[in-house]
């Protein structure tokens, strides 16, 4: 099967991978799990990629951290409130990859772990939108606290209601599954939708949702892996609860 990872832009260059920039925003609130994370950029066996990081904490005590594992970073704007540095940090990564030559942008927040051949995976299928799975706490009405996947199918087209991926497409019958919405957590997306849609919010809400509304509206198909499973480092000694937004 001809795929997007055979025949794309970047094709005639290290032996037909297209370039890919991977990265995310960050700031001093995800130092505990910094380690992890560089190590899991270092593991990546993609050959055809530059990595990025946009730092946005006040000062640069941060920045100048992330500088001593030998891996690119910047300085993102500050603003008091969290949703406006992280989506103004992701916005300096799309132009990145709109200006540079890049054909996809590999969201990769920094609580997430992939596996090292995470890239390879993803465009064998020839998607332009395509996430991995990892989970996080859910709350539900009566009390308890489950882990579910952030990664959504439609349920209601009119209201855009969705549910999370069940058990049996995790576990019983994994493969690829058109999706709806999932987070910005292991998400690749190509520099063609990077062109429509840029990185916004509503209401104080994260970026992440808005990303996928406008990829509805637009008809922006988006695809999940569900045999790419990340590791998720929830257990934030801030959460976001205490985190200005």
């Amino acid at each position: 099967m001809q795929t997007l990872y055979k025949r794309g832009r970047m094709g005639r260059d290290k032996k037909m991978r297209p370039k890919i920039l991977v990265g995310c925003p960050t700031s001093h609130h995800k130092d505990y799990c910094l380690t992890e994370y560089m190590a899991g950029l270092k593991k990546l066996t993609y050959p055809n990629k530059k990595i990025l990081i946009v730092e946005n904490s006040k000062n640069d005590e941060y920045f100048n951290l992330i500088k001593t594992f030998d891996i690119s970073v910047v300085k993102g704007p500050w603003f008091e409130g969290a949703v406006d540095r992280i989506i103004a940090s992701r916005n300096i990564l799309r132009k990145e990859v709109l200006e540079g030559d890049y054909e996809y942008f590999l969201s990769l927040e920094q609580d997430v772990i992939p596996p090292a051949d995470l890239i390879e995976r993803m465009l064998q299928h020839g998607k332009k939108l395509i996430t991995g799975v990892y989970f996080a706490n859910n709350r539900f009405e009566d009390g308890t606290i489950k882990l579910i996947p952030l990664v959504y199918k439609l349920k209601d087209p009119e209201s855009l209601t969705m549910y999370p991926l069940e058990e049996e497409e995790l576990w019983n019958d994994p493969g690829l599954y058109p999706v709806v919405s999932a987070g910005l957590g292991c998400l690749l997306i190509h520099r063609d939708i990077l062109k429509e849609i840029e990185f916004r919010s509503e209401n104080k809400h994260f970026d992440d949702r808005f990303f996928f509304v406008d990829c509805h509206a637009k008809k922006i198909e988006a695809f999940c892996d569900t045999t790419i499973k990340c590791k998720h480092l929830i257990d934030r000694p801030i959460p976001w609860s205490q985190i200005k937004k």
